[in-house]
């Protein structure tokens, strides 16, 4: 009765989340004109079906702009929540976050290198490094076809630090530096419907995954132990490492490296629902959308008009939750 309670809060929190970030913005608009164009826009949608009446005047800013960007920053916490979850069983460190693969390094060595060089194709490239970089760091992790979940935890600190650098390199002598540099804080801004699409369909793939291998995502925190429990250690770690960066690189590509929610969200949801992984990665979800629309809505309105990245505001908001995980860690405290 419990968990169906917190579930029920968690879907009305995602509900108003998404009503919030659709008719609050930058521009101040009446409800009904968010409401009328929405309909416009879900009647044009509609095969076979003639609009009877004309084209509200806002409805560019409501159906272009506002409803798939907060569509999209939904979907990319889904995403990251979903990932940091999984990261964490497979690292069996709470502190531990979808990133430490390498992914984020990657993507902002592909963004750097796009902006400078290739300004058309900068998703494209920060998608393409990001899978690099992960096959890199699994290729130094893999030791007589087996993945160590130290050497693979070593080996993606270091490239992301490597990576690091060979982006502020980029950053320092680029023309476009500037460009690099909000890409690498995240936003929203330039978010359509086709990215929207593209999101839906990863997470389609992923995350029935990780909500399906529930079990076994509980049997890999006690690691090789798992083996005389009857899980192929080895293969799930693949399989895992598979939809952690398909669940991460894409939303990367897309919005920029946004920090903490795959952090932060788990362990929301371990205080809601505890640390079975069949309530904690639903859960996580829910709560990883709804943190990220809240963070995009303060992003573009608490400064208006000036919008901030919103990887600031998840920064800001997670830096001190992050110490405070970091002093229950060392309580032995934080479950994982």
């Amino acid at each position: 009765m419990r968990g169906r309670t917190v579930f029920t809060l968690l879907l009305l929190l995602s509900a108003i989340s998404l009503f919030a970030g659709v008719y609050i913005g930058s521009v101040s608009l009446s409800p009904s004109d968010v409401t009328s164009s929405i309909v416009y826009g879900i009647e044009r949608s509609l095969p076979g079906f003639s609009v009877p009446h004309a084209k509200p005047r806002f409805f560019i800013i409501v159906w272009e702009l506002r409803l798939p960007r907060v569509l999209m920053a939904y979907l990319v916490g889904l995403s990251l929540a979903s990932a940091g979850v999984a990261s964490q069983a497979l690292f069996k460190n709470p502190m531990a976050d979808p990133y430490l693969l390498g992914i984020s390094g990657g993507a902002g060595v592909g963004a750097a290198v796009g902006f400078e060089y290739f300004p058309s194709h900068v998703s494209l490239l920060a998608f393409a490094f990001s899978l690099l970089a992960v096959y890199t760091v699994y290729s130094i992790s893999k030791v007589n076809g087996r993945i160590p979940v130290d050497t693979l935890l070593l080996s993606g600190v270091a490239f992301g630090f490597m990576a690091g650098a060979v982006t502020s390199y980029f950053v320092s002598i680029g023309k476009n530096s500037h460009l690099t540099y909000m890409w690498l804080m995240g936003s929203f801004s330039a978010s359509g419907w086709g990215d929207v699409a593209e999101l839906s369909l990863v997470l389609a793939l992923g995350l029935p995954f990780f909500l399906w291998k529930w079990r076994e995502l509980n049997l890999l925190l006690f690691g090789e132990e798992s083996v005389t429990l009857g899980l192929n250690v080895q293969r799930f770690r693949k399989e895992v490492i598979f939809f952690v960066t398909l669940l991460t690189s894409v939303p990367v590509a897309s919005a920029g490296i946004i920090g903490f929610v795959g952090l932060i969200s788990p362990h929301i949801a371990r205080l809601l629902v505890g640390p079975n992984h069949r309530r904690l990665t639903p859960a996580a979800a829910l709560v990883g959308g709804s943190l990220m629309v809240a963070a995009d809505l303060v992003a573009r309105t608490v400064a208006r008009p000036t919008e901030i990245p919103v990887g600031i505001v998840t920064a800001m908001l997670g830096g001190p939750f992050f110490l405070y995980l970091l002093r229950k860690h060392k309580r032995g405290e934080l479950r994982r």
